[in-house]
């Protein structure tokens, strides 16, 4: 551990960033010294203003389109990138040269994550950064921003979580990790952010949580931010006469969120100009995305407002002050948001699927049906026996349809509009009502912009002074594929097992596990590894090994492909091995095989980066 003061919780977000702080020295138990760090940034040329939020948006500018005298931060900066307010803004104008959502590209599979994609699509002209880079850049600004607000206790030295989306797969998370660790912190951990969001709850009650909540309850986390629709589940258990908090389930990764929503509202604005006779490019209609963000945020919060205009950028002089003006009303905001991203469902309701184009441009795998609600149904049905292996829960529920949900917990950035955290709970609750179980309860949260970062500050505290914990461990069962030895067949690959590695609920940091059997490694030439996941095989052990599996019960995660060094051994050989695996504190599931002849060879395989490495 190291001996920082401050126990520090970031927020990387997709919409924004925050970081905030516990003073330890200060704070004993539940009873906690917290504050928020004041961000400098930006906020147009020539002026910094320190803000809670550091926009998660990063602008390219041309090199004539400002003085390097404009861009100063209080701290050495690149002019080159500007990060924050400024840049939000001035992507507005000019999205060419904006990066956005960079945390979405950050978790894409099938792309490079290192490779300079960002802007998504722009000219070859306009510069480029990585899904990577534009991690380590905002990560960057809040280590300089700490350091120049606690020079004697700079940021390297204390105890940081950083949070991620539970749905996260192994190789997004060491990304994460990985970006971190650039920027000099050494002391990390990853946390969930929908268990980031329930420790904000904890620390904001001071203690009185156990008032409101009771052994048997099942706390459902409906986290909606910029970037992803994330579920999570939290049981009440009791251990000893005292009230722990056990996560039970989290849901598939959803790329479905604030983003997704502002497009919508662009298009509805898009479509009204159409029908006056203006017609939209695809920059301008980016543009015009980021136009209906503001409004939308403005309309959300104020009740007052019955409408604002959005104006966009004119391609051409022929139009009045070279741009192009409409607006969006309150109404059109709430029936867009509420009727096409959480209708009123059945909760046998699933996702709808189409058949994907065959071509398609590179972009970001948004999830192919908006309907939270639908996600929601299906996540629950899914999960119907989760509480089935705690104590009190056995018999909570016979012959339930979905896992009943006794409270709910909203998160994120979208849930700043009451509407709809109210429209979740009444389809929820309709639910509920139809198989005659209670009504969930809504448990109050906080700032929704600034509650995961306070809960991983809680977090971060906690877990070196003690405290209450989530328990959980792992929140998927992790499957390497093996071959069988059959002989070649036309037509036909070598049937594949799925042997489990990592049983489900696993610590995080806890002694590597060994399934018993020995395997057949092949080395010096290019071979590939295959893994899975499942949130509903709970009761694999490790050294199971399955021979069939329905579609729904693994899903196959980012596949390695490698070349193991024979060293002093035959090109293709296979050498009899052993298997140990092990999930590090920043959740990188990490293999090694360990030859049987007792050598002092071993053989490392980690989700990485796309494509990942073997060592």
């Amino acid at each position: 551990m190291s001996a920082g003061r401050y126990a520090v919780g970031i927020d990387l977000g997709t919409t924004h960033c925050a970081l905030s702080y516990v003073d330890s020295e200060k704070s004993e138990g539940e009873n906690i010294v917290q504050a928020l760090l004041p961000v400098p940034q930006l906020v147009s040329p020539g002026a910094v203003e320190a803000r809670p939020l550091l926009p998660s948006f990063l602008y390219l500018p041309h090199q004539d389109e400002f003085r390097i005298s404009d861009l100063g931060l209080p701290w050495q900066s690149d002019s080159t990138r500007i990060g924050g307010e400024l840049a939000r803004n001035q992507g507005a104008m000019t999205p060419i040269r904006l990066v956005s959502s960079a945390k979405s590209w950050l978790c894409h599979p099938d792309i490079d994550r290192k490779s300079p994609i960002l802007p998504a699509g722009a000219p070859d002209e306009i510069p480029k950064v990585s899904p990577f880079e534009a991690s380590i850049h905002f990560l960057a600004h809040l280590r300089n921003a700490w350091n120049g607000l606690h020079p004697y206790e700079p940021l390297d030295r204390q105890e940081v979580t950083v949070t991620v989306p539970a749905s996260f797969d192994p190789a997004a998370r060491e990304l994460t990790a990985e970006a971190a660790k650039a920027i000099g912190i050494e002391h990390l951990v990853l946390l969930e952010e929908p268990q980031a969001a329930l420790y904000s709850w904890v620390s904001d009650s001071q203690g009185d949580w156990r008032n409101q909540v009771r052994v048997g309850d099942v706390i459902l986390v409906v986290d909606v931010g910029g970037g992803t629709t994330d579920l999570s589940l939290i049981a009440v258990t009791e251990n000893a006469g005292a009230l722990e908090l056990t996560r039970v389930a989290v849901g598939e990764h959803i790329l479905l969120g604030g983003d997704n929503m502002d497009l919508a509202l662009a298009y509805l604005l898009k479509n009204k100009l159409a029908q006056s006779g203006v017609e939209l490019d695809r920059w301008q209609l980016q543009a015009l995305t980021h136009g209906c963000r503001q409004a939308k945020e403005s309309l959300l919060a104020n009740p007052e407002l019955e409408r604002l205009p959005v104006v966009v950028p004119s391609r051409g002089s022929r139009l009045i002050g070279g741009s192009i003006r409409t607006e969006l009303t309150r109404e059109e905001v709430q029936a867009s948001l509420i009727e096409g991203f959480f209708p009123a469902v059945e909760s046998s309701s699933r996702p709808a699927s189409r058949a994907r184009g065959a071509l398609t441009k590179v972009g970001l795998p948004y999830a192919q049906d908006p309907a939270v609600t639908r996600h929601l149904a299906a996540f629950l049905g899914r999960q119907s026996g989760a509480t089935e292996d705690l104590a009190g829960f056995v018999a909570q529920h016979p012959g339930a349809s979905f896992l009943r949900p006794t409270a709910v917990l909203f998160n994120g950035g979208v849930f700043k509009a009451t509407p709809l955290q109210a429209r979740v709970l009444e389809v929820l609750n309709q639910w509920l009502a139809a198989e005659d179980a209670p009504p969930a309860r809504l448990l109050e949260s906080r700032d929704l912009d600034l509650a995961v970062a306070r809960g991983a500050a809680f977090y971060a505290h906690v877990r070196r002074h003690g405290g209450v914990r989530i328990r959980g461990g792992t929140s998927h069962t992790y499957y390497v594929g093996v071959e069988s030895a059959m002989p070649a067949i036309p037509g036909m690959e070598p049937e594949l097992q799925a042997l489990c590695l990592v049983p489900f609920g696993l610590e995080e940091g806890s002694a590597p596990v060994a399934p018993p059997q020995e395997f057949g490694l092949v080395v010096g030439e290019p071979v590939r590894f295959r893994f899975f996941g499942s949130s509903v095989r709970r009761e694999d052990q490790v050294g199971e090994l399955l021979d069939e599996w329905r579609e729904d019960e693994l899903d196959e995660l980012d596949e390695i492909q490698t070349t193991l060094p024979a060293e002093q051994r035959k090109k293709g050989e296979v050498v009899a091995v052993r298997l140990q695996a092990a999930v590090t504190e920043v959740g990188t599931l990490e293999l090694t095989a360990i030859p049987v002849d007792a050598t002092e060879e071993r053989w490392n395989v980690a989700f990485n980066t796309r494509g990942n490495r073997g060592d």
